[in-house]
């Protein structure tokens, strides 16, 4: 009998014990914003397009967007900023799959995107032009143009909003070459496989500047103003309170002296300072 209230007893606390269980809180796991700030240490994803973010010939990543989620996150305590270099169209994909905590690629917020990411409010707004050989002998001055011209081959970078732009203003397939960087957006039209390509004016300047006399940007390209870029941050949907420490930081920051210092260097300056919000531009 002893034996049998000894067992009953047991039973009575291991039921106890698991009601206890059963009805306490859920530890949560840690945010991402938390282990960030505890480990001193954040992940951003980029792709080679200078100016917006790129890997120089000493291995340093630099470019706008990286050098201003530096300056935004060591406002939150975490000095030490890990660069994973991806192609442009690997960026969202490998956000998601946690290879990276943030993309600071200088990536435009658009609805589609903001399906698929949490976007910081913009950082900067920029107008598209086109690459073309000198005298820009086809006469391209919008994607109208290349429309108008069946024969006409448009270099457009992989994933970009760009690609969009084209197809809308009724460019075929077949006159799309889409290529993974900028490296071989220069590289086609150079080598005549692309009559033209298309990107942000200082992507395409800097290309033409790399690409020597031979190449220019065109200075008079006309666009539909809804195309101008809002490039920003952007973080896994789930990681909104880190977004809204980095909008806090970057609203309080964006056209200060030190911004405008931070991103001198890469042709920014209060031209570039975003009109509009996130919320707005994701249709929200």
């Amino acid at each position: 009998m002893k034996i049998k209230r000894v067992y009953g007893l047991l039973g009575a606390l291991w039921i106890a014990a698991a009601g206890l269980v059963a009805h306490a809180p859920a530890a949560s796991a840690e945010t991402t914003l938390q282990r960030i700030q505890r480990t001193g240490e954040v992940r951003i994803g980029y792709a080679n397009e200078n100016p917006f973010a790129y890997t120089t010939p000493d291995g340093t990543v630099t470019g706008e967007s990286p050098e201003i989620a530096k300056k935004i996150f060591a406002k939150l305590g975490v000095k030490k900023v890990d660069a994973v270099l991806t192609e442009w169209g690997a960026l969202i994909p490998g956000l998601r799959a946690g290879r990276f905590d943030v993309i600071a690629a200088g990536m435009y917020v658009t609805p589609e995107r903001c399906k698929q990411v949490a976007f910081a409010d913009p950082q900067y707004q920029i107008p598209d032009t086109l690459l073309v050989l000198k005298g820009n002998p086809k006469n391209l001055k919008s994607y109208a143009d290349v429309a108008k011209q069946p024969d006409t081959k448009l270099a457009v970078m992989a994933g970009t909003a760009e690609l969009g732009y084209s197809r809308a203003a009724g460019i075929k397939d077949d006159q799309i070459l889409q290529v993974p960087d900028t490296t071989a957006q220069l590289q086609a039209v150079r080598a005549r496989r692309s009559d033209a390509a298309v990107g942000t004016a200082l992507t395409m300047k800097g290309l033409a500047a790399k690409g020597g006399p031979e190449i220019e940007a065109i200075p008079n390209f006309t666009d539909d103003p809804k195309h101008i870029g809002y490039g920003a941050l952007a973080f896994r949907p789930e990681d909104t309170d880190l977004r809204d420490a980095v909008n806090k930081e970057l609203h309080a920051w964006l056209g200060t002296g030190d911004h405008l210092k931070t991103v001198a260097p890469f042709g920014f300056d209060k031209s570039n300072l975003p009109t509009k919000k996130t919320a707005e531009l994701c249709g929200g």
